[in-house]
């Protein structure tokens, strides 16, 4: 009887083991048949798929408003066709200045003149190709200016208080910024508060040269000649046109002047490599530089200024151009109207292949993989929309006007936004409404990371506590989400229209120095980012896992334990900081933790309901209650929002995420309040934390609705 016994127990065991895993938003007797389709899913995508479509698309110079951009989107529009799905070609416009001349020298003594060139290099073939753009910054204004130079490190506000304190002012000054620690876009709008007529940005070899490693093309790192283009547009301001905030610029629409355009740069400004930047640092005298100032050029870093003067002219052709955006859509079966949406960018400044053909790719490949999924007969419950946004490098431009143009629709029926952008190898990094944060950990626990077999959660797990300590043994069961600020496509849905959102990829297992450069190409990608594609082929199936589980979920998959606590986190953290200065330590927050109570208990009792859903096993019975419910969860994100917008920047209508004015890309969580603390606004802090008080009294208001409808429909 106990061999008996014994071998009932060996055979029940690997039963037992085969069990799915269970899944937020899905009954018991669903999770099979979710995890063949999930399964399948994730055997499509294919590393030699990967290296063909990165090669293919990177293959020439493409960025926006060009022909050749709009020969990638019909690629693109092309492939999503074959593949079965509905597809088709959205246009708008923007301003998308063109450099004409660039001159930047030095008089004096040792008079100097600035290549502005990158090399070709014969170990990598497309580095020569015609038609690349420039270096330069986007959205530079015209100007002729010859001053002083001043070194002002990153060029942050807390740059200039030091600079203050030593006695040393830009007013009428040329300054020289390295980039990093800020976004770019900041190191001139803060030079330009400060009296500064014109802004230099290097790329120091400390931050991405060879301080950190050999450089390109022996290593990865930014070579002497390497320029990092890009966008200056003061997106914290808003981002897309900037001649039509807030709403769709298509051809013939209502336009703002140049003048009226407030994200526009007020001082010329100009991206060179360290080798250009070298002889003008050189001749600064002045104080030494703080040490922590001190890049890794061989000269004692200076502040200025010195004997000579710099000379610095740009003159663009300011013209509107077109946007190809490419949109390609499944139609759900059961609820149509409810949209699952995954966008990345296609436009890149040259070539590239990281930024942002890597995560295109892997776009394509999950969109391959639920084309094989239709070909089973099954259809999504919701619609799956793909996006390939053009414009994204000069500031959002074509996911912002889709958003703008889309705004009311979007409000009604988007449920879900992810978006990626580059993809290496690495470590899963995800960020966006903490609602997903839950969502992201069973996504994360059941794809497999390609290095070490383990799950990409598991391995996340194990880089972290490698990262705190070696001997960490501390087990988090949950994958900590991170906020967003801006960067990426994301923007527009999450700030301005208030769709929950996420931002996916793999990375950090290798520095680089090629952003923005010519030598972002395939060549540099299989070299040194990701060698095998396997992460390519990672990323294609996180992001196939979310959208099939998003799209199919009976529930939707939102959790709000995550946002209570977390958002807990941001008002103690405000408080502290208010409490450190005399001006604002008697701001009052209680109303704000008020409502963060009854987020609490709202979230409690939504956990409670959603528990019930496993053991249902009649699920299209309660389709019509459970459309109601899921309509409350997917507009949950739009009761943070305020349609009166953050002060000074009414496009961001965000309460709890948004970019600082002064962080760019970083996120400023409840920016509203935080923001006017960090300026001793006083009142206007008082202000902000009612309106944010009142948002999450929505949000908890919402949420405990949901719970209730819930609780039964599942009765």
């Amino acid at each position: 009887m106990r061999r008996a016994l014994c071998a009932v127990i060996l055979l029940a065991a690997p039963l037992r083991a085969q069990q799915p895993a269970p899944i937020h938003g899905f009954p018991a007797d669903q999770l099979a048949g979710q995890t063949r389709r999930e399964t399948l899913a994730r055997s499509v995508p294919s590393r030699d798929t990967l290296r063909a479509l990165v090669r293919l698309l990177s293959a020439v110079p493409h960025e926006a408003g060009t022909e050749r951009s709009r020969h990638v989107a019909e690629v693109l529009l092309a492939r999503f066709r074959a593949l079965g799905l509905d597809a088709h070609i959205e246009q708008f416009e923007a301003l998308m200045p063109r450099p004409v001349s660039r001159t930047l020298e030095l008089a004096g003594p040792e008079p100097f003149t600035a290549s502005l060139k990158e090399p070709p290099l014969p170990q990598d073939p497309t580095s020569g190709q015609a038609d690349q753009l420039p270096t330069f910054n986007a959205y530079a204004p015209d100007g002729d200016v010859t001053a002083e130079l001043v070194y002002v490190n990153y060029g942050r506000p807390d740059d200039y208080r030091v600079l203050d304190s030593l006695g040393i002012s830009v007013r009428g000054k040329i300054v020289i910024a390295r980039y990093g620690q800020s976004w770019r876009g900041i190191k001139p709008k803060v030079a330009a508060e400060h009296g500064a007529i014109g802004c230099i940005i290097y790329s120091d070899p400390k931050d991405d040269g060879y301080f950190v490693g050999d450089v390109y093309p022996t290593g990865p790192m930014r070579a002497a000649s390497g320029v990092q283009r890009g966008s200056v547009m003061d997106m914290p301001t808003y981002p897309g046109d900037p001649e039509s905030p807030g709403w769709a610029s298509v051809p013939g629409g209502r336009r703002l002047t140049q003048a009226e355009a407030v994200t526009l740069v007020k001082i010329p400004v100009l991206p060179i490599g360290y080798g250009d930047a070298l002889p003008l640092l050189r001749t600064l005298g002045g104080p030494v530089a703080p040490e922590s100032w001190r890049g890794a050029l061989p000269i004692t870093y200076h502040l200025g200024p010195g004997t000579a003067q710099a000379h610095l002219a740009l003159r663009f052709e300011w013209r509107t151009r077109p946007l190809y955006d490419v949109i390609a859509t499944v139609r759900g079966a059961v609820w149509p109207d409810q949209w699952v949406i995954y966008g990345n960018h296609h436009d890149a400044w040259v070539n590239g292949a990281e930024d942002p053909i890597s995560g295109q790719a892997a776009l394509g490949e999950t969109a391959r993989a639920i084309a094989a999924l239709l070909k089973t007969d099954w259809r999504p419950a919701r619609t799956i929309v793909f996006a390939a946004w053009d414009g994204e490098e000069w500031g959002l431009l074509g996911s912002t006007e889709w958003a703008e143009a889309h705004g009311d629709e979007l409000r009604t029926k988007a449920v879900v936004y992810y978006n990626s952008d580059t993809n290496d190898a690495g470590w899963l990094n995800a960020a966006g409404s903490h609602s997903l944060e839950q969502f992201v950990t069973e996504v994360a626990r059941d794809v497999t990371d390609p290095r070490t077999g383990k799950s990409v959660l598991q391995a996340n797990r194990d880089h972290a506590r490698s990262e705190r300590a070696p001997k960490d043994t501390s087990s988090d069961t949950t994958f900590a989400l991170e906020a967003l600020g801006s960067g990426s496509d994301y923007t527009a849905f999450l700030d301005h229209v208030g769709t929950a959102s996420l931002n996916l990829g793999y990375g950090g297992a290798s520095h680089s120095g090629i952003y923005h450069s010519i030598y972002d190409s395939y060549t540099f990608y299989e070299r040194f980012l990701d060698t095998g594609y396997v992460y390519g082929v990672t990323e294609a199936q996180t992001t196939a896992t979310a959208i099939l589980r998003m799209a199919d979920a009976p529930l939707l998959p939102f959790e709000f334990r995550a946002p209570a606590r977390t958002y807990r986190k941001y008002a103690d953290e405000i408080a502290r900081l208010a409490a450190g200065n005399d001006t604002t330590k008697g701001l009052d927050v209680a109303a704000v933790r008020s409502a963060l109570d009854r987020l609490d208990t709202a979230a409690v009792a939504y956990e409670r309901a959603s528990a019930a859903l496993t053991g249902v096993k009649d699920v299209a019975r309660r389709r019509t209650a459970l459309g109601a419910v899921n309509r409350l969860l997917a507009a949950s994100e739009q009761a943070l929002a305020d349609s009166t917008g953050l002060p000074r920047r009414p496009w961001f209508r965000h309460l709890v995420y948004a970019p600082g004015a002064y962080t760019g890309y970083g996120v400023k969580t409840i920016p509203g309040i935080r923001e006017a603390v960090e300026l001793r606004y006083v009142a206007e802090a008082q202000a902000e934390a009612a309106r944010v008080a009142a948002a999450l009294t929505r949000y908890a208001e919402l949420v405990q609705r949901a719970a209730e409808a819930l609780a039964l429909a599942l009765r």
